[in-house]
């Protein structure tokens, strides 16, 4: 049996951890599938590279408000998806073959058999310290007939051969409304089902509001809606749903694809965590503190097997931290989520760090609000936007900001000077009145909405 200084389960984020600073120990990486995990392969980057196309589509369609005429004469998607995975994929083998310059890599799956091996297909391997990084994957619901239908998960979908002529996303979050932008922008007829009564419900209720209303526009949205069972039909699928008041009891759904988007779980489940005496959440997440310590000693974990985030900039901040925790085991750095920003790539753009207006309510913390419309600024003017806002939120007590939230173009780049402000503690009156704004830059709108506080 082999026997290392530290193992590495999973070489997403994990594969991160791996540097100069971890050179002297004798390591080993485990990756039963393709290193740079779901950011690379298959989620944060070649999602967004088709969000680039789409954007590119949508803003030549909508150029009319500007008095440009312009048409789309034709999507090549086989240039798309080709653009983005043949930049993608070579860097896996490339990562492979670097990583076993200077170690062991494992490309078998692995599970626990102790606190101290793990078995890798057929052999056992021994370690002094583990790091459990094994990501998370499509959550797949037991829908009636969905095992005799083919059907997309986020894993697959980017991969297809060609935009389908319709396509039903059963789901409501992030990756629907990603998706549901990049295919509809593309050329498909897009349904949404959603079993509540807005997309994207875990954003601000003013934001969520506005994105659902916005994407009526452009998608076929079932609110309020369960899917009740799905059959093949024809050379698609057909979706039969119910739940919506007013509904016709029975209808059905037609597509020519079907994509699956209700959250995803952690991988935890395929590595016998119960063998190593790992303690897991209720959602199969492993527990560990804020120094990502697990309960088994030597044992630590992070990104999407440990957290609820699901965010790659979560997991590298973990990366940093668990990192020096391993190799300086006397002075302990911890991590604590407090503030968490995360971004919804579709159209319009949404920007989210900190306390929802609704959230600050239900825990009695009261709070000032400030909103501003983007058509309230000069580049707001040139870009003819009426529908994004900024909204921020702030402790009237010491005037700091607990909450930002922001829809329209831009929005993931402007939230980010109020993420600093958070993080640093700094009122909102310094943001909004110590700080120079560039005019007429689209920044303003942050400036206006500090200043309507």
């Amino acid at each position: 049996m082999k026997h290392y200084d530290l193992v590495v389960l999973g070489a997403g984020s994990g594969n991160m951890l791996l540097g100069p600073e971890t050179a002297h120990l004798r390591t080993a990486i485990v990756e039963p599938a393709r290193f740079g995990g779901t950011c690379l392969n298959r989620g944060c980057i070649p999602s967004k590279m088709f969000v680039v196309a789409a954007d590119a589509a949508t803003t030549a369609r909508s150029a009319k408000r500007l008095g440009v005429h312009a048409t789309v004469d034709h999507v090549d998607w086989k240039a798309i998806r080709d653009r983005v995975f043949g930049r993608i994929d070579p860097l896996h083998d490339s990562a492979v073959a670097y990583r076993r310059l200077a170690m062991d890599v494992y490309t078998e799956p692995a599970r626990f058999v102790s606190p101290t091996v793990v078995e890798v297909g057929s052999q056992r391997i021994s370690s002094d310290s583990f790091v459990v990084a094994v990501g998370a994957r499509p959550v797949v619901p037991a829908i009636p007939g969905l095992e005799d239908v083919p059907f997309h998960t986020s894993d697959t979908i980017m991969r297809i051969e060609e935009v389908p002529e319709s396509l039903v996303i059963v789901g409501g979050g992030f990756i629907a409304a990603e998706l549901g932008y990049v295919f509809g922008a593309l050329g498909s007829s897009v349904t949404i089902v959603q079993r509540g009564p807005r997309l994207l419900p875990q954003e601000d209720e003013q934001v969520s509001a506005r994105f659902t209303e916005l994407a009526a526009e452009r998608h076929r949205l079932l609110l309020n809606t369960e899917v009740m069972s799905v059959e093949a039909r024809g050379h698609g699928v057909a979706v039969h749903v119910a739940g919506a008041a007013g509904r016709e009891p029975g209808e059905t759904v037609e597509a020519a694809a079907l994509l699956i988007a209700v959250g995803r779980r952690p991988n935890t489940d395929r590595l016998d965590a119960a063998a190593a005496g790992l303690d897991l959440d209720e959602h199969g997440h492993i527990v560990t503190d804020d120094a990502y310590r697990t309960s088994v000693p030597r044992i630590w974990s992070l990104g999407d097997a440990t957290n609820h985030f699901q965010l790659k900039h979560m997991a590298n901040a973990e990366v940093r931290v668990v990192r020096h925790n391993l190799l300086h085991p006397d002075d302990i750095r911890t991590l604590s989520p407090r503030l968490v920003p995360h971004a919804v790539f579709s159209d319009p753009q949404i920007a989210s760090v900190g306390l929802t207006e609704r959230q600050a309510r239900e825990r009695g913390i009261d709070c000032l609000i400030g909103v501003r419309d983007y058509a309230d600024t000069a580049y707001g003017w040139a870009l003819e936007d009426t529908t994004g806002f900024v909204k921020v939120l702030a402790d009237p007590r010491d005037r700091t900001l607990i909450g930002a939230h922001i829809i329209g173009p831009q929005a993931a780049t402007l939230i980010q000077p109020l993420i600093q402000a958070m993080t640093l503690g700094l009122t909102a009156d310094r943001i909004a009145r110590e700080v120079l704004y560039i005019h007429p830059a689209l920044t303003e709108v942050v400036e206006q909405a500090l200043l309507a506080l």
